[in-house]
């Protein structure tokens, strides 16, 4: 009996290091198909978004004396320089609908979107200058805007485009106002940022309205809550209303992703030793009370069984949809164990107890990562009611005889 309990300890061992081994390369492959495809991906359809608020200026002449000419009394040469004052936006009304749209690449999931953009701003010249500069920042450089309208005081005008986003020179008298209005559509990846200015700005009647037609929101850190959200039938109705407000952080949204088919498979296979050590466990416990032979070759096909399912999954999940990779994969490993065990012991050992043992800490255990938070509670829930069942079944074997060494 000890030589049989050190053959199966062995045979754990080496499965353990096979699981090592496929979990790396899951992972392996999963940051080779990341760093290939993702650049792909944002070349194809965009990168993440962040908006800036538009900036109105003007250029005012300052008259610098120079190190030299200061000295000289008599000729004070001057140094005529220009630099950029900005004028206060007074009003912003900001309209974004986010669709979005996975795309998946490989055994990774990315979170497309389409935004629709559409903003009023209200700019006040209070200065003597009658020439005024407005800048409309790109929310990302890798990005296609399609429908673009620039207008100014309702009038379609056509911006000179800059590395940094869209230039427009615009007439406007001392201590008026004029109103920029902006309309496009384009792409994005992963999130949606809209910043009010580079450091900590000040924001005056400010309105934000944002919908989207998915419903597991969530927003980046460090930056400002909805003030208001409304669910609608397809997704959320968010709002950010502010009057007078000094603050550096910005708005951000986050989308929600698809289940990632690498990650999940690698852990799956990183946790198969644990499956494998319950089973192990289980089959031994009821064997030795039974009185059935499973010599040590016998546990070496079993784990052979339960490592088919992962290497199934691991080389499915990049093809078809990961739950029905998750089905196969478990139909196949369940069928070679039931199929092997019916030869070895009998059908009904095989299709009763070594079935529903592999039912529980094979496909529920490994479905459990599917459920991000609750993966540890329903493995630990599932561990303490097989220690209870068999702890209920063994309560009154005798251990000293079975293991006792027979002549």
């Amino acid at each position: 009996m000890t030589r049989r309990i050190i053959a199966i300890i062995f045979i754990f061992f080496c499965a353990t290091v096979a699981w090592a081994i496929l979990g790396a390369t899951i992972f392996a492959r999963t940051s080779s198909t990341d760093e290939r495809l993702g650049s792909r991906v944002a070349s194809n359809w965009g990168t993440p978004q962040e908006q800036m608020a538009p900036t109105a200026s003007y250029q005012r002449a300052v008259v610098r004396k120079s190190a030299a000419a200061a000295s000289n009394t008599t000729a004070a040469a001057a140094t005529p320089e220009f630099e950029t004052v900005p004028l206060p936006l007074m009003q912003s009304r900001v309209g974004v609908t986010l669709k979005l749209e996975h795309r998946q690449k490989g055994l990774l999931w990315y979170a497309t979107y389409t935004v629709g953009f559409q903003g009023t701003y209200v700019f006040q010249n209070d200065s003597a200058q009658d020439v005024v500069s407005i800048l409309f920042p790109f929310p990302a450089r890798q990005a296609v805007y399609d429908d673009l309208v620039v207008t100014i005081d309702g009038v379609p005008v056509k911006p000179v485009s800059g590395p940094s986003g869209l230039v427009t020179m615009v007439r406007v008298k001392p201590g008026a106002q004029t109103t920029l209005g902006v309309r496009y559509r384009s792409q994005g990846l992963s999130s949606w940022r809209y910043t009010f200015g580079d450091n900590v700005s000040q924001v005056r009647d400010t309105e934000l309205r944002v919908k989207t037609d998915f419903t597991d929101i969530d927003f980046a850190e460090n930056t400002l809550s909805p003030t208001a959200k409304h669910r609608t039938p397809s997704g959320w109705d968010l709002e950010w209303r502010y009057t007078n407000m000094i603050s550096g952080y910005p708005i951000g949204i986050v989308l929600p992703e698809h289940i990632q088919p690498g990650p999940l498979a690698g852990r799956i296979a990183f946790f198969a030793p644990v499956s494998l050590f319950f089973f192990f466990f289980l089959m031994f416990v009821i064997t030795t009370i039974r009185n059935i032979e499973l010599h040590p070759m016998n546990y070496v096909f079993l784990a052979a069984g339960f490592f088919a399912f992962h290497l199934l999954l691991a080389y499915l999940v990049d093809h078809i949809d990961v739950h029905l990779a998750f089905v196969i994969a478990s139909l196949v490993s369940v069928a070679l164990v039931v199929s092997y065990l019916r030869l070895v012991v009998n059908a009904r050992f095989a299709m009763r107890e070594a079935a529903l043992a592999q039912f529980l800490f094979l496909v529920l255990f490994s479905y459990a990562f599917f459920f991000e938070g609750f993966t540890g509670l329903t493995i630990t829930i599932g561990s303490v009611i097989t220690l209870f069942v068999v702890m209920q079944m063994t309560g009154r074997v005798r251990w000293a005889e079975k293991f006792a060494t027979k002549p």
